[in-house]
Protein backbone atom coordinates (compact mmCIF):
# COMPACT_ATOMS: atom_id res chain seq x y z
CA UNK A 1 0.00 0.00 0.00
CA UNK A 2 1.01 3.45 -0.84
CA UNK A 3 1.92 5.90 2.04
CA UNK A 4 2.88 9.08 2.35
CA UNK A 5 6.78 10.21 2.46
CA UNK A 6 9.04 13.10 3.30
CA UNK A 7 11.38 12.59 0.97
CA UNK A 8 12.70 13.59 -2.08
CA UNK A 9 11.73 17.09 -2.12
CA UNK A 10 8.96 18.44 -4.49
CA UNK A 11 9.97 21.34 -6.91
CA UNK A 12 8.73 22.81 -9.82
CA UNK A 13 10.95 23.95 -12.95
CA UNK A 14 10.77 27.71 -13.55
CA UNK A 15 12.14 27.74 -17.22
CA UNK A 16 9.01 26.58 -18.72
CA UNK A 17 8.01 30.39 -18.59
CA UNK A 18 11.55 31.13 -20.83
CA UNK A 19 11.85 27.91 -23.36
CA UNK A 20 10.49 28.40 -26.54
CA UNK A 21 8.97 32.04 -25.34
CA UNK A 22 9.86 35.59 -26.95
CA UNK A 23 11.06 35.33 -29.95
CA UNK A 24 9.44 35.35 -33.36
CA UNK A 25 6.19 33.64 -33.80
CA UNK A 26 6.79 32.43 -29.96
CA UNK A 27 3.76 33.75 -27.45
CA UNK A 28 5.82 36.12 -24.67
CA UNK A 29 8.09 35.17 -21.86
CA UNK A 30 5.90 34.48 -18.62
CA UNK A 31 8.04 36.44 -15.87
CA UNK A 32 9.17 34.80 -12.72
CA UNK A 33 7.48 36.43 -10.36
CA UNK A 34 4.16 34.84 -11.80
CA UNK A 35 5.56 31.66 -11.69
CA UNK A 36 6.84 31.48 -8.35
CA UNK A 37 3.09 32.88 -7.54
CA UNK A 38 1.70 29.76 -8.99
CA UNK A 39 4.19 27.51 -7.63
CA UNK A 40 3.63 28.65 -4.05
CA UNK A 41 0.28 28.62 -4.34
CA UNK A 42 -0.23 25.02 -5.59
CA UNK A 43 -2.01 22.70 -3.21
CA UNK A 44 -2.22 19.08 -3.16
CA UNK A 45 -4.44 18.47 -0.12
CA UNK A 46 -2.72 19.88 2.47
CA UNK A 47 0.98 19.64 0.50
CA UNK A 48 2.91 22.57 -1.46
CA UNK A 49 5.82 22.44 -3.60
CA UNK A 50 9.27 22.77 -1.87
CA UNK A 51 11.33 24.36 -3.67
CA UNK A 52 11.88 25.55 -7.57
CA UNK A 53 14.63 25.05 -10.13
CA UNK A 54 15.59 27.67 -12.19
CA UNK A 55 17.22 28.83 -15.77
CA UNK A 56 19.85 31.61 -15.25
CA UNK A 57 19.15 33.78 -17.75
CA UNK A 58 17.26 37.27 -18.72
CA UNK A 59 14.55 38.25 -17.75
CA UNK A 60 14.20 35.62 -15.07
CA UNK A 61 17.77 35.17 -13.74
CA UNK A 62 20.96 36.91 -14.70
CA UNK A 63 23.96 34.45 -15.34
CA UNK A 64 26.15 37.99 -14.41
CA UNK A 65 23.57 38.69 -11.19
CA UNK A 66 25.58 40.62 -8.45
CA UNK A 67 25.20 40.08 -4.67
CA UNK A 68 22.68 42.73 -4.42
CA UNK A 69 20.72 40.61 -7.18
CA UNK A 70 20.80 37.44 -5.72
CA UNK A 71 20.37 38.67 -2.05
CA UNK A 72 17.27 40.57 -4.05
CA UNK A 73 16.23 36.86 -5.53
CA UNK A 74 16.72 34.57 -2.08
CA UNK A 75 14.93 37.20 -0.15
CA UNK A 76 11.30 36.55 -2.85
CA UNK A 77 11.89 33.03 -3.12
CA UNK A 78 12.41 32.67 0.72
CA UNK A 79 9.03 34.83 0.85
CA UNK A 80 7.17 32.38 -0.80
CA UNK A 81 8.35 29.66 1.68
CA UNK A 82 10.22 27.64 -1.55
CA UNK A 83 14.04 26.64 -1.78
CA UNK A 84 16.10 26.52 -4.68
CA UNK A 85 17.51 23.19 -5.93
CA UNK A 86 19.22 22.54 -9.57
CA UNK A 87 20.29 25.26 -11.24
CA UNK A 88 20.36 25.15 -15.68
CA UNK A 89 23.37 26.95 -16.98
CA UNK A 90 23.61 28.70 -19.68
CA UNK A 91 25.79 26.90 -22.20
CA UNK A 92 24.53 27.33 -25.62
CA UNK A 93 26.04 30.00 -28.00
CA UNK A 94 22.64 31.61 -28.07
CA UNK A 95 22.71 32.56 -24.39
CA UNK A 96 26.55 33.72 -23.78
CA UNK A 97 28.32 30.11 -23.72
CA UNK A 98 29.07 27.94 -26.95
CA UNK A 99 29.44 24.31 -28.49
CA UNK A 100 31.18 21.58 -26.12
CA UNK A 101 32.29 20.20 -29.49
CA UNK A 102 33.45 23.80 -30.83
CA UNK A 103 36.33 25.88 -31.33
CA UNK A 104 38.62 27.07 -28.30
CA UNK A 105 36.74 29.88 -28.03
CA UNK A 106 33.49 28.47 -28.06
CA UNK A 107 34.74 25.77 -25.21
CA UNK A 108 35.82 28.92 -23.04
CA UNK A 109 32.66 30.42 -23.15
CA UNK A 110 31.23 27.36 -22.12
CA UNK A 111 33.42 26.68 -19.51
CA UNK A 112 32.57 30.62 -18.28
CA UNK A 113 29.03 29.76 -18.34
CA UNK A 114 29.86 26.75 -16.25
CA UNK A 115 31.80 28.69 -14.23
CA UNK A 116 29.46 31.44 -13.19
CA UNK A 117 26.63 29.03 -12.06
CA UNK A 118 28.49 27.16 -10.23
CA UNK A 119 28.93 30.67 -8.00
CA UNK A 120 25.57 31.46 -8.31
CA UNK A 121 24.84 28.09 -6.76
CA UNK A 122 27.24 28.27 -3.94
CA UNK A 123 26.06 32.12 -2.83
CA UNK A 124 22.50 31.15 -3.14
CA UNK A 125 23.31 28.31 -0.76
CA UNK A 126 25.33 30.77 1.70
CA UNK A 127 22.03 32.93 1.54
CA UNK A 128 20.17 30.06 2.93
CA UNK A 129 17.92 28.96 0.20
CA UNK A 130 19.99 26.16 -1.31
CA UNK A 131 21.04 23.23 0.34
CA UNK A 132 20.48 20.86 -2.77
CA UNK A 133 21.22 20.22 -6.10
CA UNK A 134 23.38 20.26 -9.39
CA UNK A 135 24.54 22.61 -12.12
CA UNK A 136 23.04 21.25 -15.17
CA UNK A 137 24.54 21.47 -18.64
CA UNK A 138 24.20 19.70 -22.34
CA UNK A 139 26.83 19.69 -25.35
CA UNK A 140 25.30 22.96 -26.80
CA UNK A 141 25.99 21.36 -30.22
CA UNK A 142 23.14 19.55 -32.66
CA UNK A 143 22.76 15.75 -33.41
CA UNK A 144 23.58 16.88 -37.25
CA UNK A 145 26.84 18.67 -36.11
CA UNK A 146 28.44 15.78 -34.16
CA UNK A 147 27.27 13.22 -36.87
CA UNK A 148 29.82 15.16 -38.88
CA UNK A 149 32.33 13.19 -36.75
CA UNK A 150 30.92 11.21 -34.21
CA UNK A 151 34.10 10.02 -32.54
CA UNK A 152 35.80 13.62 -32.76
CA UNK A 153 33.46 15.36 -31.59
CA UNK A 154 32.38 12.97 -28.63
CA UNK A 155 35.77 13.19 -27.60
CA UNK A 156 35.76 16.56 -27.47
CA UNK A 157 32.56 16.84 -25.51
CA UNK A 158 34.33 14.98 -22.84
CA UNK A 159 37.16 17.02 -22.92
CA UNK A 160 34.82 20.14 -22.47
CA UNK A 161 33.06 18.20 -19.69
CA UNK A 162 35.70 17.12 -17.73
CA UNK A 163 37.42 21.05 -17.52
CA UNK A 164 33.95 21.81 -16.37
CA UNK A 165 34.06 19.19 -13.54
CA UNK A 166 37.34 20.77 -12.34
CA UNK A 167 35.48 23.87 -12.24
CA UNK A 168 32.62 22.00 -10.49
CA UNK A 169 34.76 20.41 -7.88
CA UNK A 170 36.31 23.49 -6.52
CA UNK A 171 33.14 24.67 -5.55
CA UNK A 172 31.72 21.90 -4.62
CA UNK A 173 28.76 21.08 -7.01
CA UNK A 174 27.64 18.58 -9.65
CA UNK A 175 26.71 18.40 -12.92
CA UNK A 176 23.85 16.61 -14.74
CA UNK A 177 24.28 16.43 -18.42
CA UNK A 178 20.91 16.76 -19.88
CA UNK A 179 20.14 13.62 -22.33
CA UNK A 180 17.99 14.74 -24.97
CA UNK A 181 17.24 13.93 -28.44
CA UNK A 182 18.43 17.63 -29.26
CA UNK A 183 21.41 17.31 -27.93
CA UNK A 184 24.57 15.98 -30.01
CA UNK A 185 26.94 13.24 -28.50
CA UNK A 186 23.33 13.08 -26.32
CA UNK A 187 20.93 11.73 -27.96
CA UNK A 188 20.81 8.25 -27.24
CA UNK A 189 21.12 5.55 -24.23
CA UNK A 190 24.42 4.44 -25.99
CA UNK A 191 25.66 8.03 -27.08
CA UNK A 192 24.92 9.16 -22.94
CA UNK A 193 26.79 6.30 -22.14
CA UNK A 194 29.62 6.24 -23.87
CA UNK A 195 30.10 10.04 -23.09
CA UNK A 196 29.80 9.91 -19.28
CA UNK A 197 31.97 6.95 -19.66
CA UNK A 198 35.00 8.65 -21.77
CA UNK A 199 34.34 11.72 -19.11
CA UNK A 200 35.18 9.51 -16.17
CA UNK A 201 34.44 11.52 -13.02
CA UNK A 202 31.34 9.77 -11.86
CA UNK A 203 31.40 11.55 -8.88
CA UNK A 204 31.03 14.85 -10.89
CA UNK A 205 29.38 14.70 -13.83
CA UNK A 206 26.25 12.67 -14.40
CA UNK A 207 23.01 11.80 -16.06
CA UNK A 208 19.64 14.30 -15.62
CA UNK A 209 17.17 12.01 -16.53
CA UNK A 210 13.40 13.69 -18.12
CA UNK A 211 10.83 11.44 -18.20
CA UNK A 212 9.40 13.06 -21.63
CA UNK A 213 13.07 12.82 -23.26
CA UNK A 214 14.15 9.79 -22.48
CA UNK A 215 10.99 8.13 -23.48
CA UNK A 216 12.32 9.51 -27.39
CA UNK A 217 15.68 7.11 -26.54
CA UNK A 218 13.00 4.14 -26.54
CA UNK A 219 12.18 5.27 -30.03
CA UNK A 220 15.31 6.22 -31.84
CA UNK A 221 14.35 9.66 -32.79
CA UNK A 222 17.54 10.94 -34.54
CA UNK A 223 19.76 7.79 -33.76
CA UNK A 224 17.41 4.85 -35.14
CA UNK A 225 20.18 2.49 -34.80
CA UNK A 226 20.17 2.78 -31.26
CA UNK A 227 16.09 2.49 -30.45
CA UNK A 228 15.31 0.06 -27.88
CA UNK A 229 11.25 -0.47 -28.90
CA UNK A 230 10.93 -1.60 -32.66
CA UNK A 231 10.06 0.37 -35.37
CA UNK A 232 6.02 0.94 -35.88
CA UNK A 233 5.63 -0.21 -32.30
CA UNK A 234 2.34 -0.37 -30.65
CA UNK A 235 1.68 1.59 -27.84
CA UNK A 236 -1.07 -0.84 -26.27
CA UNK A 237 1.26 -3.79 -25.95
CA UNK A 238 2.02 -1.95 -22.31
CA UNK A 239 4.60 -5.23 -21.01
CA UNK A 240 6.56 -4.24 -24.30
CA UNK A 241 6.70 -0.66 -23.12
CA UNK A 242 7.86 -1.27 -19.75
CA UNK A 243 10.54 -3.87 -20.83
CA UNK A 244 11.69 -1.22 -22.74
CA UNK A 245 12.01 1.55 -20.39
CA UNK A 246 13.46 -0.77 -17.71
CA UNK A 247 16.32 -1.68 -20.12
CA UNK A 248 16.53 2.01 -20.84
CA UNK A 249 16.53 3.00 -16.89
CA UNK A 250 19.21 0.28 -16.19
CA UNK A 251 21.42 0.96 -18.16
CA UNK A 252 21.18 4.89 -17.05
CA UNK A 253 20.22 4.91 -13.52
CA UNK A 254 23.37 4.50 -11.40
CA UNK A 255 24.88 7.44 -13.55
CA UNK A 256 21.56 9.66 -12.81
CA UNK A 257 22.23 13.11 -10.40
CA UNK A 258 18.87 14.70 -11.27
CA UNK A 259 15.38 13.54 -12.06
CA UNK A 260 12.32 15.48 -13.83
CA UNK A 261 8.89 13.93 -13.58
CA UNK A 262 7.07 14.65 -17.20
CA UNK A 263 4.53 13.64 -19.42
CA UNK A 264 5.10 12.82 -23.26
CA UNK A 265 2.66 11.57 -25.86
CA UNK A 266 5.32 9.86 -28.23
CA UNK A 267 5.71 12.71 -30.69
CA UNK A 268 8.58 15.39 -30.80
CA UNK A 269 7.83 19.63 -30.90
CA UNK A 270 9.47 22.74 -31.32
CA UNK A 271 8.62 26.31 -30.27
CA UNK A 272 10.43 29.63 -30.87
CA UNK A 273 14.36 29.54 -30.96
CA UNK A 274 13.84 25.49 -29.48
CA UNK A 275 14.72 23.43 -31.86
CA UNK A 276 12.21 19.79 -32.27
CA UNK A 277 12.45 17.26 -28.87
CA UNK A 278 10.45 15.13 -26.98
CA UNK A 279 6.93 17.19 -26.11
CA UNK A 280 5.88 17.16 -22.80
CA UNK A 281 2.14 16.70 -22.22
CA UNK A 282 0.08 17.92 -19.27
CA UNK A 283 0.03 14.95 -16.14
CA UNK A 284 -3.72 13.97 -17.65
CA UNK A 285 -3.04 14.37 -20.61
CA UNK A 286 -5.17 11.58 -22.67
CA UNK A 287 -2.61 11.03 -24.98
CA UNK A 288 0.32 10.70 -22.78
CA UNK A 289 1.88 7.52 -23.44
CA UNK A 290 3.42 7.21 -19.92
CA UNK A 291 2.62 5.91 -16.85
CA UNK A 292 3.83 8.66 -14.49
CA UNK A 293 3.82 7.12 -11.13
CA UNK A 294 5.07 3.67 -12.23
CA UNK A 295 7.61 4.55 -14.73
CA UNK A 296 8.97 6.88 -12.49
CA UNK A 297 9.73 4.20 -10.10
CA UNK A 298 11.87 2.81 -12.91
CA UNK A 299 14.35 6.01 -12.17
CA UNK A 300 13.27 6.44 -8.23
CA UNK A 301 14.40 2.68 -7.56
CA UNK A 302 16.68 0.13 -7.84
CA UNK A 303 16.88 -2.87 -9.86
CA UNK A 304 15.89 -5.18 -7.14
CA UNK A 305 13.09 -2.75 -6.53
CA UNK A 306 14.09 -1.02 -3.48
CA UNK A 307 14.19 3.26 -3.58
CA UNK A 308 17.26 4.66 -3.51
CA UNK A 309 17.38 7.75 -1.94
CA UNK A 310 19.67 9.27 -4.63
CA UNK A 311 18.10 12.43 -5.00
CA UNK A 312 17.28 15.15 -2.07
CA UNK A 313 14.76 16.67 -4.80
CA UNK A 314 12.80 15.98 -8.04
CA UNK A 315 11.13 18.15 -10.24
CA UNK A 316 8.39 18.57 -12.68
CA UNK A 317 8.97 20.19 -16.27
CA UNK A 318 7.08 20.67 -18.68
CA UNK A 319 7.59 23.11 -21.39
CA UNK A 320 6.21 24.44 -24.45
CA UNK A 321 2.70 24.85 -23.33
CA UNK A 322 0.25 27.53 -24.40
CA UNK A 323 0.95 30.78 -21.92
CA UNK A 324 -3.15 30.27 -21.03
CA UNK A 325 -2.44 26.59 -20.28
CA UNK A 326 0.78 27.72 -17.90
CA UNK A 327 -1.27 30.45 -16.09
CA UNK A 328 -3.95 28.35 -14.93
CA UNK A 329 -3.84 27.90 -11.42
CA UNK A 330 -5.26 24.57 -11.98
CA UNK A 331 -2.16 22.95 -14.44
CA UNK A 332 0.19 23.45 -10.97
CA UNK A 333 -2.43 21.61 -8.50
CA UNK A 334 -2.73 18.79 -11.00
CA UNK A 335 1.40 18.58 -11.65
CA UNK A 336 1.45 19.02 -7.94
CA UNK A 337 -0.82 16.36 -7.38
CA UNK A 338 1.29 13.52 -9.46
CA UNK A 339 4.51 14.48 -8.09
CA UNK A 340 2.86 14.05 -4.41
CA UNK A 341 1.68 10.33 -5.95
CA UNK A 342 5.22 9.89 -7.01
CA UNK A 343 7.21 10.20 -3.79
CA UNK A 344 4.18 8.30 -1.95
CA UNK A 345 4.86 5.07 -4.58
CA UNK A 346 8.73 5.53 -4.75
CA UNK A 347 9.80 8.46 -1.60
CA UNK A 348 11.54 7.32 1.21
CA UNK A 349 11.91 8.81 5.09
Amino acid sequence: MEMAHAKPALHNAMWPGLVGKGGPGAEPTIDLDTMLDLTAKARAGETKFDGVDLFLFDPHVSIDSTNDDLQRLADKIRAKSLMVGSLVAPVWGATGGGSAMGSADEQKAFLTQVRKACAIGRKLEDLGVRRYGVIRIDSAASPAEWAKDPAGNTRKIADTFRKAADIAESTGERLAAEGEICWGGMHSVKRNLELLEMVDRPKTVGFQADMAHTLLFTMGYNAPEDRILPEGFDWSDRSALDAGLKKMTDALRDWTFDFHVAQNDGTVKGSGSHDKTGRHCLPFDPNGKLDIVKHAGYWLRDAQGKPTGNFRHICWDGCMFPNAVMTQQKTWDDVLGVMVAVRDAHGWE
